[in-house]
């Protein structure tokens, strides 16, 4: 492989923005790929993936390269240059001169027998997933966690078939592959920006994961339009996966309520919303009066939780490093609450489904548990509940199915 300097630069800019500056990686990159027209699809590639490389084993890499923060563009190079040697890149005489590869490679052996540096992760975070896993589940799920994700597509069915929207990916270039246990899902064979595609812009598939997708179908259940209308509420809606999903799966039929605390997220619902056909939908930001009249009123509840994110590091590889326990604590409270709050819109004879994306029983078994004990969870009983490893090769996510019994 060839290193040119002006995307070297772009990942090393990366790099400081997402360490130094807080920044999220995945807003950092969109812009990044945007400075220079001229970068094809093989630069912005470059500079994504090694961006998400640097960032999914920065603990490594750095400790190698004996460097911490705030780095510097001078320590970030030195950082990339672990990258390089380890992938056995060469690297070109602008760069800098005399990388120490032996030095480089020994280091990597002697700190690769240590887990919680091999996986890149902060002591407390290990310690945390062994206490929560055992050791032999979390080894197996941290590596999981840092292979690059798949991309899959579900298809929106109120305008396509899986079929046909296979067919239009393939004139259009990108060749796809169904996921038989989901009928919905089609993975893409080799990693292209789909974005550009006709048939998004059609609105004919989201981005959605397959662990992802197994959420909404838990939720309806063996119900059918056939069965009359659904009145169904997504209450941590954000900018909506999970709710084009339902509306898919209803046929635009019935109605679905998707609420967030956050307006910019569901005018971003609206837009997608739109795009895909689905006018089902009616975005409202969460209000307690509107909470307290819609009480027992809704056939199907969605909570979708806000949580730790642990399971999708694949794709946000920089969560790791933003979290902390004192923030874990936090949004186990937030579930508690959120848990308490939502599940009283559910009717007599209803059905609730709590997920999370994440890999820890504190955020979903011992909080569902913990519900059901509460006097806001005695009327629920819990139907299935399943969680979703890494090591299955998409996402790590939890979900429980909660039945409200009549009076």
């Amino acid at each position: 492989m060839r290193l040119h300097r002006n995307l070297v630069d772009a990942v090393v800019d990366g790099f400081l923005q997402i360490n130094n500056d807080g920044l999220y990686a995945d807003k950092v990159i969109e812009r990044l790929l945007k400075r220079d027209k001229r970068w094809g699809s093989k630069d912005r590639a470059f500079i994504a993936e090694t961006l998400y490389e640097l960032i999914r084993y920065k603990r490594l890499y750095t400790e190698i390269a004996q460097e911490k923060a705030p780095f510097t563009v001078q320590s970030t190079r030195r950082v990339f240059a672990v990258w390089a040697v380890l992938r056995g890149i060469t690297l070109p005489e602008w760069y800098f001169e005399g990388t120490p590869e032996r030095r480089i490679k020994g280091r990597f052996d002697a700190l690769s027998k240590e887990r919680a540096v091999r996986e890149s992760v902060p002591d407390w975070l290990d310690a945390l997933g062994v206490k929560e896993l055992g050791e032999e589940v979390w080894t197996r799920e941290l590596h999981a966690l840092n292979q690059q994700a798949q991309v899959v597509l579900r298809v929106n069915t109120l305008k396509t078939d899986k079929a046909a929207l296979q067919a239009q990916l393939s004139k259009e270039g990108y060749e796809t592959a169904p996921l038989e246990e989901l009928p919905d899902a089609l993975q893409l064979e080799k990693r292209a920006n789909v974005f550009l595609s006709e048939a998004f812009k059609q609105g004919l598939f989201e981005l959605q994961d397959a662990a992802s997708q197994r959420v909404a179908p838990l939720l309806l259940g063996d119900w059918t339009p056939a069965q009359g209308s659904l009145k169904v509420a997504d209450c941590c809606a954000g900018a909506g996966g999970k709710t084009l999903h339902l509306a898919s799966l209803m046929g635009g039929k019935g109605k679905i309520v998707a609420m967030d605390i956050y307006q910019q997220k569901l005018d971003e619902l609206s837009r997608r919303a739109k795009r895909n056909g689905a006018f089902n939908i009616e975005t409202r930001p969460v209000e307690a009066k509107y909470l307290k009249r819609q009480r027992g009123s809704f056939d199907k509840v969605l909570i979708d939780a806000p949580c730790s994110g642990l399971g999708v590091l694949r794709r946000n590889p920089d969560t790791k490093w933003k979290l902390t326990p004192e923030f874990l604590d936090q949004i186990r409270s937030t579930q508690v609450q959120i848990l308490e709050q939502y599940s009283q819109l559910v009717k007599d004879g209803g059905q609730l489904v709590y997920a999370t994306c994440s890999v820890l029983p504190s955020e979903n078994q011992q909080q569902v548990q913990r519900f059901l004990q509460s006097p806001a969870g005695q009327r629920f009983t819990l139907v299935e509940e399943h969680q979703i490893w890494a090591t299955e090769g998409y996402d790590g996510f939890y979900m429980a199915k909660l039945l409200k019994n009549e009076k």
